[in-house]
């Protein structure tokens, strides 16, 4: 919680920086510009205007109003992007959804990341920088490979040459970003470890993610005891497996064989055969002296 206090200082520390006249910068060559890339923000909304260029148009209201209700709960935990026009002027490259939910709850400021002239290559060392720090969370490490992959356009395996890790590494911190937001909350405050989200983003239902997520906090569980959890959950939504078909017999009884025992025993017998090949045969009797003729018959 401190961590997260110190943060929101500092980026009220920089926006005063960014609105002193004397202090515009407008490229990596200016006063203080190191002081800008590769940080978190806090932008007054206003300042903040649309990309024309959007391609993105329709947002469905529904999504909107949940993403707004995450936000006024847990706040925004991803920071929008944008590009310094001017003065206190900024254009969004990224996260417009997020700017549109944090209008709807009431927010006048919102953390941003800013894009400033000829950055570009200063950006890539900052955020290089800053994943290898030792004191970031595992979200902070998986959104800044994700500012690398969206602003930069570096594969993963660029990455992975450019940080020293593995590309499998950096695959499993970008998964982090799928989990539900109260969970990826939940991992940057410590009350669960990477090991919990990693286990957790194997379900794709959120609203059993979050289940899952408050049974961990409640029973303190261990990563081994979630992953049994998961593994449970899946089985347990599993199909049952298709009972194989049995195979049908092609055995079937003559109508001249039925006659033959009608003929023998002197009473019409019934004879059944199931699908299975296997059947039987019904000797009916009318007295005590008709059975005692039948066995007769059958003795020889």
């Amino acid at each position: 919680m401190a961590k997260a206090i110190k943060k929101q200082a500092l980026g009220r520390g920089l926006s005063a920086l960014l609105k002193d006249p004397e202090n515009d910068i407008k490229s990596v060559n200016d006063k203080n510009a190191d002081k800008v890339v590769g940080n978190i923000i806090e932008l007054d909304i206003d300042a903040i205007e649309i990309n024309p260029f959007q391609p993105r148009t329709n947002f469905n209201e529904d999504s909107l109003q949940e993403l707004a209700s995450s936000i006024k709960e847990l706040g925004l935990i991803q920071p929008i992007t944008v590009r310094k026009l001017d003065f206190n002027k900024y254009q969004l490259i990224s996260g417009e959804r997020r700017l549109r939910a944090s209008k709807l709850v009431g927010l006048n400021t919102v953390p941003a990341y800013i894009r400033i002239a000829n950055d570009n290559e200063s950006l890539i060392m900052a955020l290089v920088e800053n994943i290898q720090r030792h004191d970031l969370d595992p979200i902070e490490i998986a959104l800044s490979y994700q500012r690398l992959i969206d602003e930069i356009q570096l594969t993963q395996e660029q990455m992975s040459e450019r940080v020293g890790k593995k590309r499998s590494t950096i695959a499993n911190y970008l998964r982090l970003l799928k989990l539900d937001p109260i969970i990826q909350t939940g991992i940057r405050d410590g009350f669960i470890s990477m090991g919990h989200g990693r286990a957790i983003i194997n379900i794709e239902d959120q609203d059993v993610q979050t289940d899952i997520y408050q049974k961990i906090v409640s029973d303190n569980l261990s990563v081994r005891e979630t992953e049994a959890l998961v593994k449970n959950y899946q089985d347990s939504i599993k199909p049952a497996p298709a009972k194989a078909a049995k195979k049908a017999s092609k055995f079937t009884i003559e109508d001249e064989h039925k006659k033959a025992f009608t003929n023998f025993f002197g009473s019409k017998i019934d004879v059944k055969i199931g699908g299975n090949g296997k059947g039987k045969i019904t000797i009916p009797f009318h007295s005590e002296e008709d059975f005692n003729r039948i066995i007769k018959l059958i003795k020889g």
